[in-house]
Formats: structure tokens, C-alpha cells, sequence
């Protein structure tokens, strides 16, 4: 396949492309997180376990998710990052559809692979194309936009598909937000053209010169490990917690998707936004905050997620949650935008991929069935209270991925490239 080149674009087409880019970044998290406001209704019609639950809201999906990225990636590099990002959003839309119409355990979990497969093109090519369409000083800005599609979809998902499932059944939300998907495709493929790059001799890097330049910078490894410490919980308690609120707070599938909707809504998209603005603003004196920030968020966040998981009151719940929520959103931008800025320009699509797969890998994979294993393991003990304690002893790794980050800061500067 040839690259598309265009000239140099107009600040009003980049805000195009960007919006297209967050319509579908929307997608993919509405269709990644919708399993979680679902969970009840599909545990109580196929029987399902919290263990077997968590593995289709983590492990189902990230096992492929995770390990097709890197070459999906490095085809995205060498060809098309738009046509690449089309046929991933095709694919994993329809998986999602697929899901409606699983009868068991099994069908349920290799459809969850078909969405990470799909999903797994998505990402990493995004980030690509925006740090090629904005001038370094705008990239966390407009990272940060991108990534509203995480507390965007999110909520989308989580009120939506209670909606849809509340007036119909768990099947049909599967099915009316894969088939949404597979109709934004094309419309996204004709308005996202490709930017100019590199000469395709520069494009012809090998994967194993990309993993060898992130091999040798502690950066790297910090923010990635610092980046799945938060994810392990971050995914976890945005599968666990529709299904803490029905079971502690004795919400049902409304309440639940407003309560959080609300949360993901005020607390994510001001998280979200924050970090991009304030990345941008402190990392021009010192590239050490792009990491410092996100650490001094994580550390603030935990003993507020603390009184929210031990409360009795969804209203001190909500109130307790709304900050937290948004403190552990700050990451996204600013680790991003250093991601990006640890190799050379026509490597920046394999290297987020290599980065979301130890984020993904770990974070996604482990995080929901860690919290139902636990949940498991705590019934004997605390009855129908056990998913909060088992969300309480899961905070440590908020605590580990702000110990991290902190650490990456003082070697980010070095291992810059402009």
C-alpha cells in the first residue's frame, strides 16, 4: 500500500482529524467497557463466577489485544495509519455485535478476543498520526482531547448500555453498539487522510531497532510499569464497580449508570483535560513533569478512593470518587506525549504499541480478574460486601504506579528526542 501524503494541513482540518480520531477512540471504550454495566444480567443468565467474569472483562480481551498491537503498528508505520485504524474499527465493532448472541462462557470469551484483535489496530497508530499532525508545544493538548474518549466511551458505555439493557436485554446493547461502530468506519476512512512522513527508507526500521532504543532508556520501563500499576486497578474497578454499587449500594442498572456516568462525565473529562494542559505547561521548563505530575495524582488519589470504597452512602460515595476519578485520568496525556518523544518520528507508532503492551498486557489483563478473584476468595468471609474490600486492598497499586512515575521523572530529560 502507498502512503497518501497532503500538504501542510490547516489548523481547521486538524481539528477534523482529531475529532474523528476521539469519535472513534469514544468506540473503542464504549465497546471495551460495556461487559462491566452488563455483568450482573449476563452472570445470572449463564452462571457465571466473578472469576469467570473478570477474565472476559481483562484476559478475554487483552491476550490478543495486547500482542497483535506491535505488528499492527509497525504495518501502520509502514503504510497507512488511517486505513489501518478503519479496518481495526470494522472489526472489533463487529465482534462486539457478535457478543449478543454468545450462549456461554466459551463464545462469550473468543468473541472478547475478536474485540481485542480489532482494537489492537486502534490506538498506537492514533497516537502516531496526532503527534504528526500537531507542532510539539500542542501534542499534549491534543493527546489529551484524544483521551477523552476513555471517560467518554466509558460512560457512554456504562449509561447506554444499562439503558439498552434496562428497556431490552444485555444481547441487544451488544448488538446496537458494535453495528454503530461498523457504520462510522467508512465515514472515517473518507474524512482522515494520511500526513506527510518520512521517506518509506526511513519507514523500513525493524521492530527490533524500535525495542532496542526503549530497551536501553529507564524511562521507558518506569513509565510502562508505573502506566500497567494503574491500569490493574484502573480496569479493574471500571469493570467491578456497576456490579459494587448493584450489590452494596443496591442500585439498579439506572441508578448505576447514572451514578457512574456522572462520575466518568465531571471527574474523567476534567482529569483527562488537566493533564494535557498542565503536561504541556510544566513540561516546557522540565521534561521530568511529564512523569511527576501523574505520580503526585496517583499518591493524592488513594486515601480518597479509600473513604469512597468504605462508605455507606452513595452520596458520599459519588462525593468521595469525583476528585480520585479524575486525579487517575492526569496520566494519560503527559506519559503519552513522553512515550512518544523516547524515539525518532517514524518509529512513534511502534513504540506506543510497545508501551500498550505492557501496559495492556499487565493492566488489562490482570487487573478485572485480580479484583473477582479476590472478590472470590473474601466471600467466605465478608458475604456480599467482599468486592469493596477486595477494591480496598487493590489501592496499593495506585501507590506503586505513583512511586514509579516519580522515579521516571528524574531520568525523562536525558532520554528525550525532539
Amino acid at each position: 500500500m502507498q502512503h497518501e501524503t497532503m500538504t501542510a494541513p490547516s489548523g481547521r482540518y486538524r481539528g477534523i482529524v482529531l475529532a474523528m480520531l476521539l469519535l472513534v477512540y469514544t468506540f473503542n471504550f464504549v465497546d471495551r467497557q460495556i461487559l462491566g454495566i452488563l455483568a450482573p444480567a449476563i452472570k445470572a443468565e449463564l452462571g457465571l463466577s466473578d472469576t469467570q467474569l473478570g477474565a472476559l472483562g481483562g484476559l478475554a480481551f487483552a491476550l490478543l489485544y495486547s500482542t497483535l498491537a506491535i505488528p499492527l503498528s509497525w504495518l501502520a508505520d509502514r503504510t497507512s495509519r488511517s486505513w489501518v485504524i478503519t479496518v481495526s474499527l470494522a472489526v472489533w465493532s463487529g465482534f462486539t455485535a457478535l457478543c449478543g448472541a454468545a450462549t456461554g462462557f466459551w463464545q462469550l470469551f473468543l468473541c472478547r478476543l475478536g474485540v481485542g484483535v480489532g482494537e489492537a489496530g486502534g490506538v498506537a497508530p492514533s497516537y502516531a498520526l496526532i503527534t504528526d499532525y500537531f507542532p510539539a508545544g500542542q501534542r499534549g493538548r491534543a493527546l489529551a482531547v484524544y483521551s477523552l474518549g476513555i471517560p467518554l466511551g466509558s460512560a457512554a458505555g456504562v449509561m447506554l448500555g444499562g439503558w439498552i439493557a434496562a428497556t431490552i436485554d444485555w444481547r441487544a446493547a451488544f448488538v446496537v453498539v458494535g453495528a454503530a461502530g461498523v457504520l462510522v468506519a467508512p465515514i472515517f476512512r473518507l474524512v482522515v487522510r494520511e500526513p506527510a512522513r518520512p521517506t518509506r527508507s526511513a519507514d523500513a526500521e525493524p521492530i527490533a531497532r524500535v525495542f532496542g532504543i526503549l530497551a536501553r532508556k529507564r524511562s521507558f520501563w518506569l513509565l510502562a510499569f508505573g502506566a500497567a500499576s494503574s491500569s490493574m486497578l484502573g480496569y479493574g474497578l471500571a469493570f467491578w464497580l456497576p456490579s459494587l454499587l448493584g450489590r452494596s449500594f443496591g442500585m439498579d442498572l439506572g441508578e448505576i449508570g447514572r451514578f457512574y456516568g456522572g462520575l466518568l462525565l465531571i471527574g474523567g473529562v476534567a482529569g483527562v483535560l488537566a493533564g494535557g494542559f498542565v503536561g504541556d505547561r510544566l513540561g516546557a521548563r522540565d521534561r521530568g513533569w511529564y512523569a511527576r505530575l501523574p505520580a503526585i495524582c496517583f499518591l493524592i488519589a488513594v486515601p480518597l478512593f479509600a473513604i469512597g470504597i468504605l462508605s455507606q452512602s452513595s452520596t458520599v460515595a459519588f462525593l468521595a470518587w469525583v476528585v480520585p476519578q479524575g486525579l487517575v485520568y492526569v496520566w494519560l496525556a503527559p506519559v503519552v506525549t513522553a512515550v512518544q518523544h523516547l524515539v525518532p518520528a517514524h518509529m512513534r507508532a511502534t513504540a506506543s504499541a510497545t508501551f500498550l503492551l505492557v501496559n495492556n498486557l499487565i493492566g488489562l489483563g490482570a487487573g478485572t480478574m485480580l479484583l473477582g478473584a479476590l472478590s472470590d476468595a473474601m466471600t467466605a468471609q465478608f458475604g456480599a460486601e467482599a468486592l469493596r474490600y477486595a477494591m480496598l486492598a487493590g489501592l496499593g497499586l495506585y501507590l506503586l504506579a505513583g512511586l514509579l512515575m516519580w522515579a521516571a521523572s528524574s531520568t525523562l530529560q536525558q532520554d528525550w528526542v525532539d
